[in-house]
């Protein structure tokens, strides 16, 4: 197990309940974990700097929001991490891993901090306490071989049940002992105390107060000022920029991406399309790098672009999750900070074939220049990637607003289309960062197809409630990657949800291979995707 794994909790938007995951530890292929019997509690103080009261922060009020709208199935919200401690190093023992949780507690703000609900009708804010005991579950391993599945089930576990904001602590603790020492370290946090990039910060600084005793300089500055910051008036004027951008991008887009039920729902409603391609991972980063733009953005526009030919829009409206942390001063806080971005792509705004960014684009330091005579709906799909480029920097410089406002904008705006305006359409890439494109020449359209006999696709969940019709995650699984589609069943029915999946990879491989599909084909290739594949 590397460090660092991610359970399927933690995804926005696109539920997978812990008990319907298929990779859980006892599945066939390895040691089956001794069970909850095992399993001693031991209390760990800890003493903060301070304590104190603000309002939620807004990354905070968006994931309060749709917690209360995916209740009582937000456990779905919890971010699990496992990190390995027997993999490399000197023994840990048992005192040494619960003095390092301690630390942890101390460190970040953010882990002593809790729901403060108000009596009545408003809005919550969050509570900070300086001292008070942490309690860490430790289960015996049987040895080193069943180490790791015990911290499997351990976090299963420990996901599976949804937190109680205004009582608990934000973070679940557990370690798995061999013998004398400890194997594995298991943390299970609640949401509106880290997303998934600061889900990965604690690993790394838990890691270090274990092995150093020391995780370096405290962050820059925590979830209170920035509350602080975001609710005072430069603040909100930031946030009403950015939603000038959403109102533009709403004006200018369908009210909704799936304005109208084409099928019956399934019992659950909501199921979830997985497909693992090591071809597509090979031609993401091949189309990226012949374009100059990210592998994030050709994956985005894939989805943007199949949603709009499949609904039949000229426009497209996705909301892409933005980390938000491009500010030195938020790189290293441990806290929430991840909020949707709008993304709108006009299908007909395609920039010449073929035509170059410079380095100056393809570092985000200057927008590239509007395309000189657009090709139009008749361009391929390489052709997007200019506009797509662009649009996306507008997303991710928009993401940055007060959820309360947004609900509002969002209010206003159905009050006057006399229908709901959403995209209901989201898009998630999980990974921290992009894998390097290894060096040398690019898959030959052979190779792409021979790593394509290679691609899997299943239904690994299903779940009955999400907020979304439309909700695609990306991950990395190996020299793969793990695209999960979740879907509103009246809308996209589970032969919609392969299909989508299925010419995702093939609009990107046949790109990378030299051979962009046409805009105007996209959706007969959904139509015909997968066909004759597993």
């Amino acid at each position: 197990m590397a460090e660092g794994t991610v359970t399927v909790a933690g995804r926005r938007a696109a539920a997978v309940p812990a008990d319907t995951e298929p990779e859980r530890a006892g599945a066939p292929g390895g040691p089956a974990p001794s069970g909850a019997c095992s399993d001693t509690r031991r209390d760990v103080a800890f003493h903060g700097e301070r304590s104190g009261r603000a309002p939620l922060t807004w990354g905070q009020r968006a994931i309060w929001h749709a917690i209360r709208r995916t209740a009582p199935n937000d456990h779905y919200f919890n971010i699990g991490r496992v990190l390995p401690l027997a993999d490399r190093g000197r023994p840990v023992t048992v005192p040494e891993a619960l003095r390092a949780l301690a630390q942890l507690m101390e460190r970040h703000e953010s882990l002593r901090t809790r729901l403060l609900l108000p009596p009545q009708d408003g809005e919550p804010a969050q509570s900070l306490t300086d001292a008070g005991n942490l309690t860490v579950t430790i289960t015996r391993a049987a040895g080193l071989p069943e180490a790791a599945a015990e911290a499997d089930a351990l976090l299963g576990r420990l996901s599976s049940t949804r937190f109680d904001y205004p009582a608990e602590w934000p973070v679940r603790a557990a370690l798995v002992t061999a013998g004398d020492r400890v194997t594995h370290a298991v943390l299970v946090l609640c949401h509106l105390a880290a997303d998934g990039h600061a889900a990965e910060i604690l690993v790394r600084d838990l890691r270090l107060l274990v092995r150093r005793g020391s995780a370096g300089r405290p962050p820059v500055t925590t979830p209170l000022d920035l509350a602080r910051d975001q609710h005072a008036a430069a603040g909100r004027r930031r946030g009403a920029a950015a939603l000038a951008h959403w109102e533009a991008g709403y004006r200018a887009a369908p009210p909704t991406m799936f304005p109208d039920p084409c099928a019956e729902p399934r019992t659950p409603r909501f199921w979830t399309g997985r497909l693992v391609s090591p071809a597509l991972a090979r031609a993401v980063g091949t189309v990226a790098a012949a374009h100059r733009v990210s592998g994030s953005t050709v994956l985005l526009t894939a989805s943007a672009a199949l949603v709009a030919a499949g609904e039949g829009h000229r426009t497209a409206a996705v909301l892409p999750i933005v980390g938000n942390r491009t500010a030195g001063a938020l790189r290293d806080l441990v806290s929430t900070l991840s909020q949707d971005g709008l993304f709108v792509l006009d299908l007909a705004e395609t920039a010449e074939p073929g035509e170059p960014s410079s380095p100056a684009e393809t570092a985000g330091l200057v927008e590239p220049p509007e395309p000189r005579e657009p090709s139009g709906p008749a361009g391929t799909f390489t052709d997007l990637l200019p506009a797509a480029y662009r649009a996306a920097l507008r997303a991710y410089r928009a993401a940055v607003y007060d959820p309360v406002e947004w609900d509002a904008l969002g209010e206003r705006l159905s009050a006057e289309y006399g229908t709901d305006v959403h995209p209901y359409c989201c898009f998630n890439d999980m990974r921290l960062v992009e894998r390097a494109r290894p060096e040398g020449p690019s898959a030959t359209a052979e190779e792409l197809a021979g790593a394509r006999r290679r691609t899997t696709f299943g239904f690994p969940a299903t779940q009955d409630r999400v907020a979304c019709r439309y909700c695609l995650h990306v991950t990395e699984e190996g020299d793969a990657l793990a695209v999960s589609l979740t879907a509103d069943t009246a809308y996209l029915p589970p032969e919609a949800i392969r299909a989508h999946l299925y010419a995702m990879e093939e609009l990107i491989v046949a790109s990378a291979a030299g051979a962009p599909p046409p805009l105007a084909e996209l959706r007969t290739l959904l139509e015909t995707a997968g066909g004759g594949r597993p």
